[in-house]
Formats: C-alpha cells, sequence, structure tokens
C-alpha cells in the first residue's frame, strides 16, 4: 500500500498531513518501457553535429542523465500500481517485433525526449514507426512520445508560438510547472479524477479541468488522422489523444502523467519536488487498465471506480 502525503503551509486553513491510501488495482501486468532520448553518437543527426558547440560527450551526458530520471519516474509508477509488475526498459534502437514477441507485453509506454526530432539519426525512427504503427499491443505515449507517435500519423510538431523546431532553437516559449488542462470529452481515461477529494468534508465531483505537470515548448501542429483530441490547455490545444479500434489502443499525452510519485527522502530540486500529482497518477493507473481490458485482461484489475 502507498501513502501520499500533502502537507499545507504553516497558517493555512489546513496546518496539517492529509493522507491518501493507495491500494494497488492492478494484479499482474508485463510493460515495456521505450527509452526515446539519445544513447549513443550514432544516434545523432548530421544536423546536431553540426550545432554551434556541438560536443558528444556532453550532449550525450546530458541524454542520459534525464533519461535515467524520466525513466524511474516511469518505472515507480507501474511498480506502485500493479501488485506483482514484470517491467522491462529498451532503448529505442533496440526496439523490435521480435523482442516485443518474445516480451509479450500487455502494454508499451513510450518515455518522453529532449532534443529535437530533426537532431535524431532518421533510422532511428524508420523500424519503430512501422512498429507501432502495426502492433495490437496498447500504447502509451508522454510528452515526447506523444509528439512522435503523433508525426506516425501525419502530424508535424511546432514549437508552442507555431514555428519549426530548426527556426527557434532557443528562447522558446515554454509551458512548465503544475498547469490547468481542460478535458474536451469524456473518456475512461480520466475515470475518477476528482473523485475523492476533500472538500468541507465531502467527496469531490468528477472535474472537468486537471492538475498536472508540464515541461514542454513544442506540440502537435494538428490532431493526427484516427485520433481524437481529448484535452487542452491554454498554450496548447492538444494535450491527450486517443486512437481506439479492434486492433489498437493508444494514448498520448502532453503533459507528463509519471511525475506522480514523490520520494520524500530526497531533496526536492528541479526533478524531485513535494507537489504530487493526484490526476497524473490516476490517469495513468487508468491507461494500465484500459491496456488490460483491450488485451482480454480485465480480470488482473481488482475493481473499477
Amino acid at each position: 500500500m502507498n501513502r501520499v502525503v500533502q502537507k499545507m503551509a504553516p497558517g493555512t486553513a489546513k496546518d496539517y498531513y492529509e493522507f491518501e491510501l493507495i491500494e494497488p488495482r492492478i494484479k499482474l501486468m508485463r510493460v515495456l518501457i521505450v527509452d526515446n532520448l539519445h544513447r549513443q553518437v550514432m544516434d545523432l543527426s548530421e544536423i546536431a553535429r553540426r550545432l554551434p558547440g556541438f560536443r558528444a560527450s556532453n550532449w550525450l551526458k546530458q541524454e542520459r542523465t534525464i533519461a535515467a530520471l524520466a525513466l524511474e519516474n516511469i518505472v515507480q509508477n507501474i511498480k506502485r500500481l500493479v501488485r506483482r509488475p514484470v517491467v522491462r526498459v529498451v532503448h529505442l534502437s533496440d526496439v523490435s517485433a521480435a523482442l516485443i514477441e518474445d516480451f509479450d507485453p500487455d502494454a508499451l509506454v513510450l518515455s518522453g525526449t529532449l532534443s529535437d526530432f530533426d537532431l535524431y539519426n532518421p533510422r532511428l525512427f524508420e523500424n519503430f514507426k512501422a512498429i507501432v504503427r502495426n502492433t495490437n499491443v496498447p500504447i502509451l505515449g508522454i510528452c515526447g512520445g506523444h509528439h512522435m507517435i503523433g508525426t506516425f500519423w501525419g502530424a508535424e510538431v511546432v514549437t508552442l508560438d507555431d514555428k519549426y523546431p530548426w527556426e527557434k532553437r532557443d528562447h522558446r516559449v515554454v509551458e512548465y510547472q503544475y498547469r490547468f488542462v481542460k478535458i474536451l470529452q469524456p473518456d475512461p481515461i480520466f475515470a475518477g479524477v476528482g473523485r475523492g477529494r476533500q472538500k468541507n468534508g465531502q467527496a469531490g465531483q468528477p472535474s472537468q479541468v486537471l492538475k498536472v505537470w508540464q515541461n514542454h515548448a513544442l506540440k502537435l501542429d494538428r490532431v493526427p488522422t484516427g485520433f481524437v483530441n481529448l484535452a487542452k490547455s491554454y498554450l496548447c490545444d492538444i494535450q491527450a489523444l486517443v486512437k481506439r479500434s479492434e486492433e489498437q489502443l493508444i494514448y498520448t499525452v502532453q503533459f507528463h502523467i509519471e511525475k506522480s510519485f514523490e520520494d520524500w527522502n530526497k531533496r526536492p530540486d528541479f526533478w524531485n519536488h513535494r507537489v504530487e500529482s493526484r490526476d497524473g497518477r490516476i490517469i495513468f493507473e487508468n491507461f494500465l487498465g484500459e491496456a488490460l481490458k483491450h488485451r482480454g485482461k480485465g480480470h488482473q484489475i481488482v475493481a473499477d471506480r
């Protein structure tokens, strides 16, 4: 059982700790996490190598540092939301149809990214695009993974002020920290959002507004073919997408739902802060449940909300 703790600031109306007990609802699940950040020099494009001040060692060190933090956040969500999790992390360049068949995951989770896509070696996307477009394994794309999936179905990635990434590498508009996102239409991925929040001693009602962690300067320029837009924010009109059919179930989110469990023994800093995103945790859990249902394994879910 996990305990999420929130402390009110001294002098506020509630100067005490609030506890929300989180009982994992999923009994067993296999999840393959795809690391989308650069790992080695050959992952970089010629465009990247020609950038002013480029040094491969510094570039890769930063990418791997961010990858370690981001991937651990995803892994910890799964471990805390599933009683018996089976998790494997694999780099984008190593994903293959044979690997997926051998591991037999119930879901694929695509991590975020740090670099613009034109700074990637194009070969990294060629094979992966074919796999994503044809697999029947449910997929969740987070931030850069959301962008990547969007491009596989015809969208383009632009800055928040509608420039192509190569037109504006620096000084970009950024959507950062916890922000509000408006739900545009109902979907199982939002089940339980708002419920359980306490107000005047009463349980909350379902909310049409999410509070989630944002950290991005890019967005999709359109809704990809075959997808439905589920949410928007002030700076970004496409915050969550779904593609649902008998063959495929794909969810993507612009925001970071993996930033939902906090280690209270760590010093608060850029990555390890003390503000817990309840909505992110619920959405992550809902995706895992929807993925199991799509795979015909709904019996692995203890109970629906």
